[in-house]
């Protein structure tokens, strides 16, 4: 029951930016509304639990790796803290921010704000009730900031904007003058950077880079006493500072940004700087849409709209590397801290690749799917997780690692069912392409093809238990079809519905098949004794699919009145049912004229899965609900909203009335001028008309809505192929079965017999051994106060930091303060002991 958002498979990048924790090999990237966090070292990946109201579009990590920063695009803002993956505090910007940038030092944070730019105080560690201070305001740009770039002591800003300039501003107290502005750009200045040099570490140089793929090199020329001529173009505005007076024991004192250390140096944006040289990428027609720049290495890398990077050495612009890993655009371009790894990621793709240039070899090469998820499939093992969508590919994912390592790309239209052999090394799709393709996941290879004799559309799929005979429902023709595995022949049409077959499954118990149809009824049939129907169960209204229970007595059905049947196959007797209209309602769609209360429109299910011991049913449809039943009880246990993500349709409840003009819904009104990048979120889908007469894009917003939801076989987990992408909730995130001394007597049965018998020492050393959080849990409540400190002592030294990592999850949740205190005391000072012998 009590089941946790895990991860988010199916998409590694989404659009927006993408950052690495500091000097670690974790990268951060933006998937939707959440943050997807990626350990290129331990080849895993996970995503973090909190979630923003729409989609994420501006990362950033603090210096220390402590804290995280990510913007949506309605100017709302989290920071987190990456250790402990929780969200510290919140903040609203006017309008969403198209640059974020911590300062080196981490105690100030850059912001453009449309025109503007801002300068807040890094709230960091400090318990405030709104610890974000705004310190200073920038005006004056004459049009939207694109990148920052601050100088190695924090007191300059180099700020790249659309309106062809870049400009130093001056950030620290004290320093004075106007800002410097870097001129002679033909295009939206992209990225602007401060080059050191390696001797002094002093700023020398700076570059510019256009999105017309020119690169300027700027040079400071030093040991000039004659003032600088003012800038062309420089806006006479004064720069806004709020310098916030506190009170300090009667005193009055200034919260500002610190003085100019060297005062005999003259400050960068007073000094001298001239154009040393122009050079370009010469990748005309293409635009330069992503750069970055490595100060220790002095590199450039710039990715374009036709899919082609660079890599340039500066300041002599020589290229090291320059390739194509798409034909998209790509939309970040970003190094490591050490410098060694490129990382490239393709919003229109969802793309994410991180390359090592020195090798020329890929460390990550992941990509989500192009468009939804239709169906997925556990393997019988419950580690693998197989997706199928309508960018007519099967993707095989590994569930520990979020990793996906192989696609299958042979079917030319969407993929419409998946099926795991019971061999655990097969799998089975069925596309709108008429075909049924069986793959080899050991040899990667498809080595089955089942057709039939005119193209059919397959919406449904599964196989007995021994694997030797394989059915598919169509939409079309309305019948059943059977396949030879070992021969790949057609033995049998099964026909006798009169809608499209949405729903196919195997008896777990027996060679009973049944089917749901859009014709209202489910049909059973002997596929062995070929006799045609066994048995038909009548409904009201169209059925939309079912599910067989793992004992294989008894069917769930949903229908289209937002009811689920439970029959008896063996008797044919209706057991009970379910309404759940109004447990999946929720969401108004823009399009739609009625309250979310009041509409009829998605108030059924469309997939449903018993879990692996069939006391509950998952059930979810075109809502931004699953639901969960007992099935016994017939009762709701618990709704999973899949998303909050305001930048999906059918999320709120109440649309908010400023919105809607005489032409509809403002958020469905196209602007054609915009510059938003194409994200999966964002596309259009036009070219889905394939150019016919009268075919129209659709504008609208992707739709929150459940495609397949499915229980892995032990039960600890469940997916749900979402809007979102493919969400994973397991049942806890604690127990992973890593014990540390295992034999034949370290069982469970054995720590409880331990526990009866009055044993504690013994217990607590097998629920050590065994590494289960809930075992250690219990021994540790179950050992008297009076024997704490013995037991203490006489534990061995390589448990003690699996019984110190329990204490800290204790202190969190255990209200008894004083017994965790008691039984600390002992562990700490051993602990410190052995730290002083490390030190020794």
């Amino acid at each position: 029951m009590n089941y946790r958002f895990q991860n988010l498979l199916g998409a590694p990048y989404r659009g927006g930016d993408a950052v690495f924790a500091g000097d670690s090999s974790v990268l951060l990237s933006a998937v939707g509304n959440r943050v997807a966090s990626t350990d290129l070292s331990a080849a895993s990946s996970l995503t973090l639990p909190f979630e923003s109201s729409s989609n994420v579009t501006r990362l950033d990590v603090s210096p220390s790796d402590d804290f995280l920063l990510a913007v949506d695009d309605s100017g709302r803002a989290l920071y987190a803290n990456l250790g402990r993956r929780a969200v510290l505090h919140r903040i609203s910007f006017k309008a969403a921010p198209s640059a974020v940038r911590f300062s080196p030092d981490g105690q100030l944070i850059a912001v453009a704000v449309g025109k503007i730019v801002q300068i807040w105080r890094s709230p960091a560690f400090r318990k405030e009730f709104f610890p974000f201070h705004l310190l200073r305001t920038f005006p004056g740009f004459a049009a939207g900031v694109t990148s920052f770039d601050w100088s190695p002591d924090s007191a300059f800003l180099l700020a790249s904007c659309k309106d062809l300039t870049a400009r130093l501003l001056p950030v620290k107290k004290g320093l004075g003058g106007k800002p410097f502005l870097f001129l002679g750009h033909r295009a939206a200045v992209v990225g602007g950077f401060f080059a050191t040099d390696k001797k002094t570490g002093r700023v020398n140089r700076v570059y510019t880079i256009s999105k017309d793929g020119a690169i300027f090199t700027w040079n400071l020329v030093e040991g000039s006493d004659d003032s600088p001529p003012p800038s062309p173009g420089t806006p006479e505005k004064e720069v806004v500072q709020n310098d916030e007076l506190e009170l300090d024991g009667g005193n009055r004192k200034r919260k500002s940004l610190g003085e100019l250390e060297e005062s005999d140096i003259t400050p960068l944006h007073m000094a001298r700087w001239e154009l040393q040289k122009k050079d370009f990428f010469m990748q005309s027609p293409a635009k330069l849409t992503a750069c970055d720049y490595h100060r220790e290495l002095d590199m450039v890398v710039v990715g374009f709209s036709n899919g082609v990077f660079g890599l340039y050495q500066m300041p002599d612009f020589v290229c090291l590397h320059l390739l194509s890993i798409s034909r998209e655009k790509i939309t970040t371009a970003i190094f490591n801290s050490l410098g060694n790894w490129l990382v490239f990621g393709c919003a229109k793709l969802g793309q994410l690749l991180v390359w090592e240039w020195r090798s020329e070899s890929y460390i990550l090469k992941q990509q989500g799917h192009y468009f939804d998820v239709n169906c997925i499939a556990y393997s019988p093992d419950s580690q693998l997780l197989a997706t199928g969508a309508d960018d007519s590919k099967v993707k095989v994912w590994t569930v520990s690692s979020g990793f996906c390592f192989i696609t299958f790309s042979e079917h030319t239209n969407a993929v419409t069912a998946l099926h795991f052999m019971a061999n655990n090394h097969s799998l089975l799709s069925a596309s709108l392409d008429g075909t049924i393709r069986a793959w080899d996941l050991f040899r990667y290879r498809n080595f089955r093809t089942f057709t039939t004799a005119s193209p059919r559309q397959f919406v449904s799929l599964t196989s007995d238990q021994s694997g030797e005979v394989i059915c598919a429902g169509t939409l079309d023709s309305f019948e059943i079809f059977v396949w030879s595995m070992k021969t790949g022949r057609l033995l049998d049409i099964l026909s006798g519905h009169q809608g499209p077959v949405h729903g196919l499954m195997f008896s777990p118990i027996n060679a009973v098949l049944a089917s749901s149809s859009w014709d209202k009824t489910v049909r059973l049939w002997d596929v062995f004794e070929s006799k045609g129907a066994v048995e038909t169960f009548q409904h009201s209204h169209d059925v939309l699919t079912l599910a067989y229970r793992p004992d294989g007595r008894q069917i769930a059905c949903s229908t289209l009145d937002g009811l689920i049947h439970f029959w008896d196959p063996f008797d044919g007797l209706l057991m009970y049912t379910i309404e759940g209209r109004r447990d999946i309602a929720g969401g108004r769609l823009m399009t739609d004229r009625r309250s979310a209360a009041n509409t009829s429109i998605g108030k059924y299910f469309t997939t449903l899965c018993y879990s692996a011991d069939g006391s509950y049913i998952l059930a979810g449809g075109n809502s931004k609900y699953i639901c969960m039943y007992d099935v016994g009880e017939q009762v709701l246990l618990r709704r999973f909203q899949i998303t909050r993500n305001l930048s999906l349709d059918g999320v709120l409840d109440f649309l908010n009335s400023k919105k809607m003009t005489d032409a509809g819904a403002l958020d469905l009104i196209d602007d054609e001028d915009s510059d938003v990048e194409e994200g999966i979120d964002q596309q259009t889908r036009g070219n889905l008309g394939l150019g016919l007469p009268g075919s129209m894009a659709n504008r609208g917003r992707p739709v929150a809505r459940t495609k397949c939801v499915k229980f892995a076989p032990t039960g600890r987990s469940f997916a749900a192929a979402t809007t979102d992408g493919v969400l994973l909730y397991s049942v806890d995130e604690s127990f992973i079965f890593d014990p540390t001394d295992l034999d034949i007597d370290v069982t469970p049965e054995k720590v409880e017999e331990a526990l009866a018998e009055n044993q504690q020492q013994r217990a607590l050393l097998l629920s050590l051994r065994l590494n289960e959080d809930s075992l250690i849990k219990k021994c540790i409540f179950a050992v008297d106060p009076s024997n704490v400190r013995a037991i203490c002592s006489s534990t061995p030294l390589k448990y003690l930091q699996r019984l110190i990592e329990s204490f800290a999850d204790l202190l969190e949740s255990c209200p008894h303060l004083e017994f965790i205190l008691l039984w600390s005391q002992v562990p700490f000072l051993l602990s410190l002991f052995l730290l002083k012998l490390v030190i020794w």
